[in-house]
């Protein structure tokens, strides 16, 4: 029975993504709701309603009374747009039109260990997400900066940064993590390092006019190539999961730049030693699927690290899927 159920997840993972997108969560309120109410508030049929919240409830996401009526759990209340952990775009990014056409090539690619996209959709996945599907494209956008604001708070309660005046976010995205760093830490200054296009749309905090601005550079450029910055602490976040070519690039260039004695803290999800095995494993076969990339395991990323000339030091938990490996420039 266990293995019947397994082989229905695409109808757990349908059922997530059709409450995100009805608006469910959003809906019911604190009190209990019939599936009449909440239908008229979603604009849906209501038996229909019933069952898909009947097999939520399943799952833990939503839960049924005994007069039929329908309740927020933990999980169900994620799924709401106004829930500070919202993975309401987590879930739909999880679950986009691309992914039902992906994933049943997997053994395809498991052959042959290379993307399947470029054969689906005639090219590459980001090339395909900004010119052929924008909905999924805003999708993707919104999810990485819920998620990357989530995890943001959560390294700048962890990072202890005595003597540390300035900091470069590699390969930061929209700049969550510094933007996070820079508000608990008055006196410190940063760098945020991401391609033209992804850096143009940095955290508003951060640009012209905004409250970081003052202590914060902007360089536009590409990790694998060039980090013309200088730092006490380099922070390298979820960018090492491409291929082994790209992440001894972005290391070395690291090591370039910086001088003896500073900090390099790489974070990454991992696909061992982890609570979150389930979530940083499915994680990691997306990769293969849309891009050809891997997630690592504590002993790769350490490897990795270690060729490239760094030290490692202490590795940390950020949360149930990401790690903190401390490391240094040799002297």
């Amino acid at each position: 029975m266990q293995l019947r159920e397994l082989v229905f997840g695409a109808a757990c993972a349908a059922a997530v993504r059709a409450a995100a997108r009805l608006g469910v969560a959003d809906a019911l309120g604190d009190a209990p709701a019939t599936p009449e109410d909440l239908a008229a508030a979603v604009k849906t049929e209501p038996r229909a309603l019933r069952r898909l919240l009947r097999a939520l409830s399943c799952y833990g996401i939503f839960a049924e009374t005994e007069d039929g009526k329908f309740v927020h759990t933990s999980m169900s209340r994620l799924l709401r747009d106004d829930d500070p952990h919202s993975l309401r775009y987590i879930s739909l990014w999880c679950t986009e039109p691309w992914t039902w056409d992906a994933w049943p090539r997997l053994d395809e690619a498991v052959r042959s260990g290379r993307s399947v996209f470029q054969e689906i959709y005639g090219k590459g996945f980001f090339d395909y997400l900004h010119e052929d599907a924008h909905d999924s494209a805003h999708v993707f956008n919104r999810a990485m900066t819920t998620s990357s604001k989530q995890s943001a708070e959560e390294l700048a309660e962890l990072l202890d940064l005595t003597g540390v005046s300035s900091v470069a976010d590699i390969g930061g995205g929209q700049g969550h993590v510094l933007a996070s760093l820079l508000e608990k830490h008055p006196a410190l200054r940063g760098t945020l390092l991401d391609l033209p296009r992804v850096v143009e749309k940095a955290d508003p905090s951060l640009r012209p006019g905004g409250a970081l601005a003052d202590r914060v550079r902007i360089v536009p450029g590409d990790c694998r190539e060039d980090i013309p910055v200088e730092a006490d602490l380099y922070i390298i976040k979820n960018i090492l999961e491409w291929d082994d070519d790209s992440t001894r690039r972005t290391l070395r260039n690291v090591l370039a730049v910086a001088r003896p004695g500073a900090r390099v803290v790489v974070i990454e999800n991992l696909v061992d030693d982890t609570p979150s095995m389930k979530f940083t494993t499915a994680m990691d076969l997306m990769l293969l699927l849309n891009v050809g990339g891997a997630k690592h395991t504590k002993q790769s990323l350490v490897e990795r690290i270690t060729e490239a000339g760094l030290r490692v030091g202490e590795i940390r938990p950020v949360n149930a899927y990401l790690h903190a490996f401390e490391c240094s420039v040799p002297g």
